[in-house]
């Protein structure tokens, strides 16, 4: 029988989604429905749902939004082809890709004008993923583990960069790294690390918990990649994890005998609201504690796209004036 529920800190919102889920809020307040979303905001389907009721509408392809039209742009970010269809259809684009994923696009267009093939670390047909690769099409190559590294053919003497997907696992992608720098030890790095810090919290986070817990919850949508990181994080651990789109999805099996303490987190799309409806969950069936295992403070702060601050520092002023 589950005695205790001990909450991962940090978890939830990171300051790119946070950027994001407002961006769209506020180009609703400002030019009302619909506001058209390019892909998922933010891969969480709860978010996506609760915007969609407030008249934002979701769609695969800037070519599904009528001309003239306003456009955000999701957190993944995009290829610049997008941003040309856009332009060329007359939309009104406000792009929320994070900031942490704009700074691996600058940084793997400078090394690309500086002839360094690009080696990507990443997953295939995430978003963020195609918008990275499309920034450079003709100087980037996508590797998704260290045996993909030994596969490469490339000449002994090529001048090499390497990027990173942000949402990846810091273990795994260790070793990716550790197996390029073997076989190309002249590789050129950045001079940070890609991975973002939310994502990096929440895994350490997360660690910290394990020799707690015997069981470990991970809200989050099923297309999230650091979430399901998260759970992947556990289980090399050592401890089961499932991941719950919310409350509804816990399977009263997980929580049978010989499961007293369950550790619950969520991926950097879950709003706080679906942590606090899985401990409802929890106290319903007579969990009395309920505590936070902090690991550390985050105080990150993004500013919304300029585009966006632009028309909503001129509708002040026209609505003072």
């Amino acid at each position: 029988m589950v005695d205790k529920v001990l909450l991962a800190s940090p978890r939830g919102y990171c300051a790119g989604v946070e950027r994001a889920v407002e961006t769209v809020e506020k180009a609703l307040e400002l030019y009302g429905a619909p506001v058209y979303v390019r892909k998922q905001i933010v891969h969480n389907a709860h978010v996506v749902r609760e915007l969609e009721e407030r008249g934002a509408v979701f769609v695969d392809d800037e070519a599904d939004v009528p001309e003239g039209e306003t456009m955000v742009l999701s957190a993944h970010g995009v290829a610049p082809s997008v941003h040309e269809n856009a332009e060329a259809r007359g939309l009104r684009t406000i792009d929320a890709t994070c900031p942490l994923v704009t700074k691996v696009h600058v940084q793997a267009r400078r090394y690309a004008a500086d002839g360094f093939t690009v080696v990507l670390i990443g997953h295939a047909g995430h978003e963020e993923v195609i918008g990275t690769m499309g920034e450079i099409p003709d100087s980037i190559i996508l590797v998704e583990s260290k045996e993909e590294v030994a596969e490469l053919d490339l000449p002994a003497d090529a001048r090499l960069a390497y990027v990173t997907q942000t949402t990846l696992s810091v273990d795994e992608t260790g070793e990716v790294i550790t197996a390029l720098r073997e076989r190309f030890p002249d590789i050129r790095a950045p001079q940070r690390e890609d991975i973002c810090y939310a994502t990096s919290n929440r895994q350490w986070a997360v660690k910290e918990l394990l020799d707690q817990v015997d069981l470990l919850l991970v809200i989050g949508s099923r297309n999230s990649s650091n979430s399901n990181r998260l759970v992947e994080t556990a289980l090399a651990g050592g401890v089961p994890s499932y991941l719950i789109d919310d409350e509804t999805e816990i399977e009263e099996a997980w929580v049978a005998e010989g499961v007293s303490v369950v550790g619950i987190t969520s991926g950097a799309s879950a709003p706080e609201k679906l942590v606090r409806r899985v401990c409802d969950w929890f106290t319903a069936r007579g969990v009395a504690e309920i505590e936070e295992h902090r690991f550390l403070e985050e105080d990150i702060e993004f500013r919304l796209p300029i585009e966006l601050r632009r028309e909503l520092t001129l509708a002040d002023a026209q609505g003072s004036g």
